[in-house]
């Protein structure tokens, strides 16, 4: 079974240093946000459920996305992240190890009452850079026999042919 990890996502913005440099909106800081965090998943092969508060919207429901590694929950109007996360927290099967992403010290407090252990959002980005880091490093791919990456993807032929072409200019 996958190791989980909920994000409290306004929180984690609230703590994103890049982001306040930058002056970045607030929409703009969320996109970003589900991006990395699904590059995050991707990398570590975690379940990853990103909540968005809804407490200070109209809107009437909660909006699920399911995406291809990750979850995006924005909470209904009256519903905060930590009010999510806490009622996640207390379902989960007591053998489920989770841990929660959020700087909230008295939501870090509930969530360990719940079996789940606590991620600060500082940390979470320290652990977000030495993630995609590590995951630059394996996509840059090494020449193999003095070759390019693309070279090592063709067949002896093929490398012939566009060798050949390669010369008569």
């Amino acid at each position: 079974m996958k190791p989980l990890l909920y994000v409290d996502g306004y929180n984690v913005i609230g703590a994103w240093a890049q982001a306040d440099r930058e002056g970045w909106p607030l929409d703009e800081c969320r996109d970003r946000l589900i991006h990395l965090m699904e590059d995050y998943a991707g990398y570590t092969e975690q379940e990853v459920w990103l909540i968005f508060d809804g407490y200070r919207t109209e809107r009437p429901l909660r909006t699920i996305e399911q995406r291809a590694v990750l979850t995006v929950v924005y909470t209904r109007h009256g519903e905060t992240a930590d009010h999510y996360i806490e009622r996640m927290c207390q379902q989960l099967p007591r053998y489920r190890e989770a841990r929660v992403a959020t700087s909230d010290g008295v939501e870090q407090t509930l969530i360990l009452g719940r079996g789940a252990t606590r991620l600060s959002a500082r940390e979470l980005w320290r652990e977000l850079g030495t993630v995609r880091s590590a995951g630059r490093d394996r996509h840059q791919a090494k020449p193999s026999g003095g070759g390019t990456s693309m070279a090592a993807a063709l067949s002896a032929e093929q490398y012939a042919l566009l060798e050949e072409l390669r010369r008569k200019k």
